[in-house]
């Protein structure tokens, strides 16, 4: 009886069991979904009850920024765990280069023995997509649709149906059919809250929560004074930020609505994730599916009487994030600056696989341990490298304490912030005699930084 023991024990691993000691993992992307529009972050008038469920039973990174504050940069980033000044990947460039994709998560973890899948936004240019995953599909907003359809075109049954909810469902499909003799990684990638651009009314959501926010008064954006406008530079003055802004804030009647709509489209991805988790509960996969949740950038509410991302303030760079692992369920609140290039080394690091050199970013799950390997980080490099007219390219660098950015076709131009003594970053140092040597440290730091992430790309 015994020996019988043993021979079982011996051959559990390859009697399909093993998928236990790998744990499935679902990383979900929201679109444009700034740090603050989180209940648990402490917005009062958003609801977002699953995702601060996870955040109360997870970790939660109160610090967590974007490296490119632009959705194709960041994805990029995202699944190579590399900066964009090292990929190179953004708008006008064609396919991402071939030698980084083979060193993404995505193509490592299928090679790896993962089940993979990806549905949603993918918002990288890539003609294998097809063959990145096991099943999956990219689809994102219908520019040519310029109403309600352009969220509102994909089907289910003979439905159409807002696109968080196809995804949601398609998502569950995958859950339901995936192997049972391997972990599997599904990547979710919902595309609100992003506005609508083609349409007037710009933000879109599900019928499910229409009733929400009907009663109740947005605050003002802070910081939206014309002083504060007129402090940038002329070409933000007159750029996509605020082309946007006219777009969306420039009376509080669309102001109410915009800001609204975007919670309402961030509370219909919040009803999606309800619906996986009960799924993963029916399908008893609950104990063993780590979930991980953010934004792909950060996001003017009106702010600076500006609309969108790109810019090198906080309001572009800032994003939620909450790792939530159903093995380890102890709550932390995490202070340390994590990063989008965080994700990749991340999955690898609960999928107990070894991380590429290459990759630029942290293992994130080792805090579930009680440790901080994100507390080492000095600085990070932010950026947006797309050279287009109506958005100004521009570079920087960040510690806990101070931020230095410029603008990369006016370098002349530059801004200081003491991040302790003015989070908002109302008041613009670089100018003020006191502060010249760290305004030269910083941007000796920026130039170093670039130049070893520059050394880093592959042939």
């Amino acid at each position: 009886m015994k020996s019988w023991i043993i021979f079982v024990l011996l051959w559990l691993p390859f009697l399909g069991i093993s998928q236990t000691k790998k744990p499935n993992i679902i990383f979900i992307l929201t679109d444009d979904h700034r740090w603050d529009a989180l209940g648990y972050a402490g917005n009062k008038v958003i609801q977002t009850p699953v995702m601060d469920d996870l955040a109360r039973k997870g970790i939660y990174f109160k610090n967590a920024f974007v490296t490119t504050p632009i959705c194709a940069a960041s994805r990029a980033s995202i699944i190579t765990g590399m900066y964009e000044r090292t990929h190179q990947y953004t708008f006008g460039q064609g396919d991402i280069k071939q030698a980084y994709v083979a060193q993404s998560y995505p193509a490592l973890l299928k090679q790896a023995g993962y089940y993979t899948g990806f549905y949603g936004k993918f918002g990288i240019q890539y003609a294998s997509f097809a063959s990145l995953f096991d099943q999956g599909e990219s689809y994102d907003r219908d520019d040519k649709l310029k109403d309600y359809r352009g969220y509102f075109y994909k089907t289910l049954g003979k439905d159409s149906v807002h696109l968080s909810r196809y995804t949601g469902q398609k998502a569950m499909d995958f859950i339901a059919q995936a192997p049972s003799d391997k972990p599997f990684c599904l990547s979710l990638s919902f595309s609100a809250p992003h506005a609508h651009d083609p349409s007037e009314l710009q933000y879109f959501w599900q019928p499910e929560v229409d009733h929400l926010y009907q009663n109740v008064t947005i605050a003002p954006p802070i910081m939206a004074t014309d002083a504060d406008f007129l402090a940038q530079p002329e070409y933000v003055r007159t750029g996509e930020n605020r082309t946007r802004w006219h777009w969306r804030f420039d009376t509080p009647e669309k102001y109410q609505r915009s800001v609204k709509g975007y919670y309402r489209m961030i509370s219909g991805v919040d009803l999606e994730i309800g619906k996986i988790r009960k799924m993963l509960v029916e399908k008893g996969l609950d104990k063993n599916t780590i979930i991980i949740v953010m934004g792909d950038n950060g996001y003017f509410l009106g702010e600076r009487q500006l609309a969108g991302k790109w810019l090198m303030y906080d309001n572009s760079l800032r994003v939620p994030m909450i790792v939530y692992d159903p093995r380890n369920p102890k709550h932390q609140d995490i202070q340390d600056e994590v990063l989008n290039i965080d994700i990749a080394p991340t999955i690898f690091g609960f999928a107990g696989l070894s991380i590429p050199s290459t990759w630029q970013g942290q293992n994130l799950a080792s805090y579930g341990q009680g440790e901080r390997p994100a507390k080492s980080r000095k600085d990070f490099l932010v950026e947006h490298l797309w050279k287009v007219k109506i958005i100004a390219s521009s570079e920087g660098i960040r510690s806990k304490h101070w931020k230095y950015f410029r603008y990369r076709d006016d370098l002349d131009r530059e801004e200081l912030y003491d991040l302790k003594q003015d989070p908002l970053e109302k008041k613009n140092l670089a100018s003020v005699s006191k502060y010249r040597d760290i305004l030269t440290l910083m941007r000796q730091k920026l130039e170093q930084k670039v130049a070893e992430l520059e050394g880093q790309r592959l042939p």
